[in-house]
């Protein structure tokens, strides 16, 4: 995994994406383009449209031109990097595929969308088929949209928009938010483990289904225990925590903590001042767990600390953005 491909999928579906429009889905429907995980296939398994796929598949162009599909971003931000995956499409896959972005808040119309400034972050490229095609993008601008334009037709698995989430948060003036959600433009910036799955699951969007849709480590033998720490969307006061350890029974953390620090400018160090925001408390498997935090001291980070190892679901941090 790249560097690039560490950052957040701006697109995802479970993360409020949406394939708006598509010129053609005549044999593989558009909103697979952003379905989670990596895309599935099971040879002789046809139905109305044919052999079906788990992708975005157009038919066959007999007229000039080419196919494209339309993504609102669950998340608008900077986008770092795209990556266009033919999984599976091996004698129907585009040869070649270009990406264009635009910047249109609110909730525009498909023609609305369709009249905007369109900026080209990915140029008309190469594709292989079967493989997974990474491209890196420089426009520092912040963006909602993007297409995927394929040439002229064929099949897509995947499309992943990777970057920094850059929310609108005038919506809540004089409101408090989740400091810690990705959605808001928190990150995790560091962890002790990620052995069975990553820790920047703790801070997406919704419930767990399972639990590689949370956090989980490795058993530890060492006497140590383990951690994360997020940046926070905007320096605040966290005022409420949430430790969901829901879908994990047996493996649940026995207890955690949370330390805050004051740190701009950059991740902390070795020398960061962390002051206490919940001592050491008992958790229970397969419990959304709720605390009120005291004090008024502003945090840009917060540490979560859990006893030995295992894993946690989601992590909330409500409370005032500072200043606010």
């Amino acid at each position: 995994m790249s560097d690039v491909t560490r950052l957040p999928d701006l697109a995802l579906r479970t993360c409020g994406g949406s394939v708006v429009a598509a010129s053609d889905e005549s044999f593989a429907e558009r909103q697979a383009l952003i379905r989670p995980g990596a895309p599935a296939f099971q040879p002789g398994t046809f139905g109305a449209r044919g052999q079906v796929y788990d992708g975005w598949e157009t038919r066959r162009r007999r007229e000039p031109g080419h196919d494209w599909a339309m993504v609102r971003l669950g998340m608008p931000g900077v986008i770092r990097g795209v990556v266009v995956d033919t999984a599976w499409f091996t004698g129907n896959y585009p040869p070649f595929a270009s990406v264009e972005a635009c910047e249109v808040d609110g909730y525009p119309s498909v023609a609305e969308l369709q009249e905007a400034e369109w900026v080209e972050i990915v140029p008309k490229s190469p594709l292989g088929g079967d493989a997974s095609h990474e491209f890196t993008v420089g426009d520092g601008r912040r963006f909602t949209h993007v297409r995927l334009n394929i040439f002229p037709d064929g099949g897509v698995s995947r499309l992943r928009v990777h970057g920094e989430v850059v929310p609108g948060l005038a919506l809540y003036e004089g409101m408090t938010v989740d400091l810690a959600a990705l959605e808001n433009g928190a990150v995790v910036t560091g962890c002790s483990d990620e052995f069975y799955s990553s820790p920047a699951n703790v801070i997406a969007p919704g419930l767990p289904r399972h639990q590689a849709e949370g956090w989980e480590t490795a058993r530890r033998r060492d006497g140590g225990n383990d951690w994360l720490v997020v940046r926070l969307a905007v320096p605040g006061v966290a005022r409420v925590a949430e430790l969901d350890t829901t879908n994990l029974v047996y493996n649940a953390p026995g207890a955690a903590c949370l330390m805050g620090a004051d740190v701009r400018g950059g991740p902390p160090g070795e020398d960061a001042e962390w002051f206490e925001l919940l001592p050491r408390t008992r958790l229970q498997p397969d419990t959304r767990h709720r605390f009120r935090l005291p004090g008024d001291r502003v945090a840009t980070h917060v540490r979560l600390d859990i006893y030995p190892d295992g894993g946690m679901g989601r992590l909330r941090l409500h409370g005032t953005p500072h200043g606010r």
